[in-house]
């Protein structure tokens, strides 16, 4: 049970979090787009000896810059919250969850930062294929940060490759391999570095159709929507695969997520794909329309496949080996009370009783039968394991016809660049500028399925937010979440003003 917790520290602790990772997935994946768009450019500058493609590269090289510098400023924030207001959850999993924090920070952070300054400064400095092996490597560099943060997420949706010490109370990291390659972890990477790559294509191609439709700099702005496209295109269709299997590996670790996510209350064998509904989160969806069996598809490849429903998480279903969720929590307090009873041995200097409890706390049967559901021991009713269905389920419609969306733009995009036929088109290049933030808003709906769906959990299984949150005054936190709400929109006010200066000036003459 969850006992002495004020529920009003845990909801703004919730939300100065999400406060934050929003503002910093607003800057994030125009920076992982923006950097491999300029090491393609910069190639070709390299390739073809053009200096209108250094031009054009040294342009969108400006706005990274700008965009870069803020998206720091958060990220760091967002770290320190950890201990600030979550510190039961840094003591809970700091050893796992820190070590990818930790290799973010000192190897993949610092290769980023450092030849981020030779790709700016080193134009004059360095050779050509010098200088274009320095923006290659700010690219790996930032993908290869999102890595390790990414792992770290990953391994919050899904632990593995951890084990319990009841000396400490801690988890701890048993094999890295586990944590690094996780099917979560290689798919939330791939996943989510992708969707930056396009909205950084969307973001370039926005930006070359204000020029057309300024009719200022029509080289450089075909030039550049040639490159985006090609990217955005290729990187749309990738995004669509691995969102296909995120959508699987949701449906086997975290059901409860992906019943929220269709607002299925009911399972069935079957299941379609709603495509319209209005969802509850008490009853089943209303005027649903669906597809008939595709969600089965979708997570087994099977028409015919049982898709477990809200009510059978809940109320447990023995035809389908579904454990009710009131006899988690009744194992879990278990477990919890193992523990407790483990930790007053020892500090009563009981020896026997200790070795007794930790040999069983210790035995594969206990972990297997008890403490995989020690999280469900700090819950008060199995109604609290159900998220926040509607804003799940519109979240998830939202990243997916968006993702569909995308594709179509890109192709379209594309041919008309190859056809030079822009011209006729004025309403087309106003639908490319109009589409820059549509991106970033299917980014925003994908975390909100990700971090939201997984609710009540901070680790899955493991530790629920409430129990997770560091025991501080709300005060504190509210006024923090004010004092952040107001910085980061002066931040992104900031840049967007720098930003549209910057592209009203265009690109520089070499």
């Amino acid at each position: 049970m969850i006992e002495n917790i004020d529920l009003s520290l845990v909801d703004w602790s919730r939300a100065q979090f999400a406060l934050t990772a929003a503002f910093h997935w607003i800057f994030v994946p125009l920076t992982l787009g923006l950097t491999f768009i300029l090491a393609f450019m910069e190639t070709i500058y390299v390739k073809t000896g053009n200096p209108e493609w250094k031009r054009i590269t040294k342009f969108w090289m400006t706005l990274f810059g700008i965009n870069f510098a803020v998206g720091v400023a958060t990220g760091l924030i967002l770290e320190f919250e950890f201990g600030t207001n979550w510190s039961n959850y840094s003591w809970f999993v700091g050893d796992i969850f820190g070590a990818p924090l930790a290799i973010e920070g000192i190897f993949a952070f610092f290769l980023e930062t450092t030849f981020i300054a030779m790709m700016f400064f080193g134009w004059n400095k360095l050779s050509k294929k010098a200088h274009l092996m320095s923006t290659w490597l700010v690219a790996f560099g930032a993908s290869l940060s999102a890595l390790w943060i990414l792992v770290a997420n990953a391994w919050m949706q899904y632990p593995a490759g951890m084990c319990f010490n009841p000396d400490t109370a801690r988890n701890e990291m048993a094999n890295f391999w586990d944590v690094l390659f996780s099917p979560m972890a290689i798919n939330k990477f791939l996943h989510t570095v992708t969707s930056g790559f396009v909205l950084a294509s969307i973001f370039v191609i926005g930006i070359s159709a204000w020029f057309l439709i300024k009719k200022r700099e029509p080289v450089f702005a075909r030039r550049s929507m040639a490159v985006a496209a090609v990217f955005g295109l290729l990187s749309s269709i990738f995004l669509i695969t691995t969102g296909d299997s995120s959508s699987r590996n949701i449906a086997r670790y975290q059901p409860m997520k992906f019943a929220a996510a269709e607002a299925l209350h009911t399972g069935k064998a079957g299941a379609g794909l709603t495509v319209f509904g209005i969802p509850s989160d008490s009853v089943e969806t209303r005027l649903k329309v669906e597809i008939p069996g595709l969600l089965s598809w979708m997570t087994r490849y099977d028409r015919d496949a049982y898709v477990p429903g809200i009510n059978d998480l809940i109320n447990g279903n023995s035809d389908q080996g579904i454990m009710p969720a009131a006899e988690k929590i009744k194992r879990g307090q278990i477990a919890r009370q193992t523990l407790k009873n483990y930790k007053d041995a020892k500090k009563d200097n009981d020896e026997v009783t200790a070795n007794i409890l930790r040999e069983k706390f210790d035995s594969p049967v206990f972990q297997e039968e008890y403490f995989k559901y020690f999280g469900y021991g700090f819950l008060n009713s199995p109604k609290s394991l159900v998220p926040n269905v509607p804003l799940t389920f519109w979240s998830f419609r939202v990243m997916i016809i968006l993702g569909f969306y995308f594709v179509l733009l890109f192709a379209i995009v594309l041919c008309k660049v190859i056809r030079n036929s822009f011209d006729k088109r004025r309403w087309l290049l106003w639908l490319m500028l109009l589409s820059i933030p549509l991106p970033y808003l299917s980014g925003q709906a994908g975390w909100v399925v990700a971090e939201v769906g997984r609710q009540p959990w901070v680790i899955q299984d493991y530790l629920p937010t409430a129990a997770a949150v560091s025991q501080i005054d709300a005060s504190s936190v509210q006024i923090t979440f004010w004092l952040f709400a107001l910085i980061f929109t002066t931040l992104l006010i900031a840049e967007l003003s720098i930003m549209i200066r910057q592209i009203k000036q265009g690109p520089k003459e070499i």
